[in-house]
Formats: C-alpha cells, sequence, structure tokens
C-alpha cells in the first residue's frame, strides 16, 4: 500500500480534464454537478462529541486501494488531520483542502489541541483554544472537529474516531521527546502527506507584527485603546502621540507639495495650449494680411480695377464705326440771290456736301 505522493497534493490549480466550463466535462450539454454530502458546507462543523456514531458495525479501516477507487457513499474514508490553527489563515485552509481532496469519497476530521497542550509543548498562543475551535468550525472543507485533540495520536483514539488516514506534511516534526510524532502512524500504512504553503504561517504574522510593533501601537491608540491596554509606558505613549503628529504634518506637506506640483504642471500645460493657439492665430493672421496686402494681393488687384474704370469714366467714348448713319432729310434752303454758289456750309456739314457737286434750292429752280 503506497501513500499519495506530494507531488499530486501539490496542485493548487483546478484540473480541466473536461470542454465543459470550469474543466466539467458536458454530457448531453449538462455539465455533472457533484452531490453535497458535507454539513460544513452550509453551518459550522459539530463537535465530535455532538456527532453519534454507530458503534454496532466493526471497524474495519479502508485501504489505500479502496479509498482510491472510491467508496459507498454510507461509508466515506475518514481521515484525520490536526494542528494548532493560531491565527487561521490560508495556510491552515489549503492544507485542509488538500486534506479533504485525498481521497473522492472523504469525511475530514480535525483536532485542535487545547491550550494547555500548546503552552507546554510549542509555546504560548495568540488565540484562546475556543476561537481556534470556532475559526476551524467555520472551514467549509471540515466535516467534523475534536476538541482538545492529544499531542500524539494512539491507537485507543484512532479507533475512538474510526480513522483511516492522517493527513499532515510529511517534514518530521520533533516534539514531545520525538524526532517524529507520526513516526508511527507512518509505519502503519495511515499517513497521507500534504503540502505546506509557502510564504505564510503563524510565525511568519507574529513575526510582522514584532517587527512593526510601533506601527501597529500607534494604529490601535488612533483607533482609541489605552495605554494600558497595549501594555504601553506613559513615556512610549506620548513618543507614539508626537509621532502622530509629526506624521500628520508631513502628510499635509506632502499633500501641499502634490497640489502644488498639479497646479503648476496644469498652468504648463495651459501654457502650452496658450502658446499653440497664439502661433496658430499669428500664421493665420500672417495668412490672411498677405492675402490682402501682399505683391499678388486682393488690394493689388482691387487698385488696379479701380484705377481702370476710372480711367473708362474720364475718357470719352468713340462712337463705332459700323453704326448704321441716319439721313436726315434735307433742310429747306434758298439760293443767294445774283449767285451760282451755294450757300456757305457749317464746318459739321462740310464733310458731308464735299461729294456733291451742285446743291439745289428748290424743285422750282430745275424748272
Amino acid at each position: 500500500m503506497e501513500p499519495p505522493t506530494s507531488s499530486r497534493l501539490n496542485s493548487r490549480k483546478r484540473r480541466k480534464d473536461g470542454s465543459g466550463p470550469n474543466g466539467a466535462a458536458e454530457l448531453d450539454g449538462i455539465p455533472p454537478k457533484m452531490s453535497r454530502r458535507s454539513l460544513g458546507l452550509r453551518e459550522p462543523a459539530p463537535f465530535s462529541d455532538e456527532v453519534e456514531i454507530d458503534y454496532s458495525k466493526p471497524y474495519i479501516r479502508v485501504t489505500y486501494e479502496e479509498a482510491m477507487r472510491g467508496t459507498p457513499l454510507d461509508r466515506p474514508v475518514r481521515v484525520y488531520a490536526d494542528g494548532i490553527f493560531d491565527l487561521f489563515h490560508s495556510g491552515h485552509a489549503r492544507a485542509l483542502m488538500q486534506a479533504k481532496n485525498l481521497f473522492p469519497n472523504t469525511y475530514l476530521i480535525v483536532g485542535v489541541c487545547s491550550d494547555e497542550l500548546t503552552h507546554n509543548f510549542k509555546g504560548f498562543t495568540v488565540m484562546n483554544e475556543n476561537e481556534r475551535y470556532d475559526a476551524v468550525q467555520h472551514c467549509r472543507y471540515v466535516d467534523e472537529v475534536v476538541r482538545n485533540a492529544p499531542w500524539t495520536l494512539t491507537p485507543e483514539f484512532l479507533a475512538e474516531h474510526r480513522i483511516d488516514f492522517v493527513a499532515h506534511d510529511d517534514i518530521p516534526y520533533s516534539s514531545a521527546g520525538s524526532d517524529d510524532v507520526y513516526k508511527h502512524i507512518k509505519e502503519a500504512g495511515m499517513f497521507a502527506p500534504t503540502q505546506r504553503t509557502e510564504g505564510i504561517s503563524t510565525s511568519d504574522i507574529i513575526t510582522r507584527i514584532v517587527r512593526d510593533y510601533d506601527v501597529y501601537a500607534r494604529r490601535n491608540l488612533q483607533r482609541g485603546y489605552t495605554a494600558k491596554e497595549l501594555n504601553v509606558s506613559f513615556i512610549n505613549e506620548k513618543k507614539y502621540h508626537l509621532q502622530e503628529r509629526v506624521d500628520k504634518v508631513k502628510k499635509r506637506v506632502k499633500d501641499v507639495e502634490e497640489k502644488s506640483k498639479e497646479f503648476v504642471q496644469k498652468v504648463e500645460e495651459k501654457s502650452i495650449d496658450l502658446i499653440q493657439k497664439w502661433e496658430e492665430k499669428s500664421r493665420e493672421f500672417i495668412g490672411n494680411f498677405l492675402e490682402m496686402f501682399g505683391p499678388e494681393g486682393a488690394l493689388k488687384h482691387m487698385l488696379k480695377e479701380g484705377k481702370g474704370r476710372m480711367l473708362q469714366a474720364i475718357s470719352p467714348k468713340q462712337s463705332p464705326s459700323s453704326s448704321p448713319t441716319h439721313d436726315r432729310s434735307p433742310s429747306p434752303s434758298f439760293r443767294w440771290p445774283f449767285s451760282t454758289k451755294t450757300p456757305p456750309s457749317s464746318p459739321a456739314n462740310r464733310s458731308k456736301n464735299e461729294s456733291a457737286v451742285t446743291y439745289d434750292i428748290s424743285e422750282d429752280e430745275e424748272d
């Protein structure tokens, strides 16, 4: 019987085996749905002393091969995971998620150690045991919670809770005078390893708080906590208040600097816009000026046209040569007495009479 490998459990990504949404295989257009058998999905997980166990049936462990093939719904694989779960965080939740998904049909039992055992074997906790119980109860992967869990698992405890496998990370856990408290579980073939989440742990969170202690102390003082509640001395309290005032002044100065920078930037942007508009208007003005007053501008053409019109208005009009002549009826004339010559003609009529040989005065003269 081989325990599950760590590489198989280390995968955090959802596998996409089918073509349906979220990797679910589609059958006739309807994605399959997983049956919900866990009590922890809709309400907090119950405590072990609140769950009835049918002891009339004999306790027969399920082998790893049987667990991987899948067990009947009324006989889930009972997996146990224990811990302190102080400052319950995502690393705890991921470990419990891996334990829940070890087998197709898994019933996850989580043991939480009491304050007494934890303080004796590991150290002081931030949360008390009741707070830690409640945090684990509200994890969606948990089906049952064991309060005051033992530090070392005994055969009697395993048989009492009818545990098939124990889930924990594979790193040897030395405590209580033992190099590995899970050594006998591993030898019995009941150990199912899970993977730790790097970068997050209770110790890391406490380290962050201790490292930035002044920041968090000032934060809580600002929120209304007293120096006595924070175990802060009178001098440190005054120091924190002074630092808070200095930070407020710095923030105001920084805000003023940012606003002044924004104002200067806006002025620069507006000045650039004004300069660009001025350049455009100046180019437009110069173009219009050249069009009006340039060498070939409109003004020159206007002056030429005006000059031509003035000359045309001043000079006399010539009668056209091709115009038809209008014959005028001869005016009555008389003959100078005792003279055969025609009377003197005016200069205007002289040209007309040059072609005439004789000038008749009246029709009676012919007679």
